[in-house]
């Protein structure tokens, strides 16, 4: 009997024997699997460690690219400051000419809140076949067995863990182990006041945000 599939250990090589086939001079198959990065959140704003870590995630897992999808009203945060369609904006301002980023506006399309598997659902629709690789930060960790349909979730992606605590988060995940001192919190306290947020978000997002108005009022 042919040994069982697992996606969880395909992404080193990035293709995969079908199951069931023998591996032989004359009668061998390969799958290529799709390998597609899912990074979600408010993104309110957006800024560069977002882009570093995702950038780390896609060389270090081989992704062929990182899906950006914006929350709508996570279930786990409080509301957005800026609405959807300015966060949207900077978004897609922030990843302009990254041929491996995209950005997907799926829940903002849906009526709130945004449950990560309805996301992925529709994502596996979209990429057909392709292994789902989940982006979550460590401070999601503790309450990632209560999200909804978290049981199917965990067969449905990889998850990958993103650094954000200061103390590293035991867990049995992939990661990118690599911590980056930049919130969207400090961003906009930084706006708030008065001070430069230079270096710490995309000038063309800087632009927009001085365009739009946004984040003059201190938030937590």
């Amino acid at each position: 009997m042919p040994a069982a599939w697992d996606p969880v250990q395909s992404w080193r090589a990035g293709r995969q024997t079908w199951p069931g086939s023998r591996a032989s001079a004359t009668n061998t198959f390969f799958i290529e699997l799709q390998k597609i990065g899912i990074y979600g959140g408010t993104f309110d704003p957006v800024h560069h460690a977002h882009l570093i870590l995702a950038r780390l995630a896609l060389e270090r897992f081989a992704l062929e690219r990182i899906v950006f999808v914006p929350t709508r009203l996570s279930p786990h945060k409080n509301d957005s400051v800026a609405t959807p369609e300015a966060r949207l904006q900077m978004l897609r301002s922030a990843i302009e000419g990254e041929a491996q980023f995209e950005v997907d506006d799926c829940e903002l399309q849906r009526e709130p809140p945004s449950y990560t598997i309805d996301t992925v659902e529709k994502l596996r629709q979209k990429y057909q076949g392709a292994h789902l690789f989940l982006l979550i930060g460590d401070d999601n960790l503790a309450g990632l067995p209560s999200w909804r349909g978290f049981e199917d979730l965990r067969h449905m992606v990889t998850f990958v863990v993103l650094q954000r605590a200061f103390t590293p988060v035991v867990h049995e995940y992939l990661s990118v182990d690599r911590r980056i001192d930049i919130s969207a919190t400090e961003i906009r306290n930084r706006i708030a006041s008065g001070r430069s947020i230079q270096y710490l978000v995309p000038r063309s997002v800087e632009q927009i945000i001085r365009t739009r108005g946004l984040y003059r009022e201190v938030t937590k």
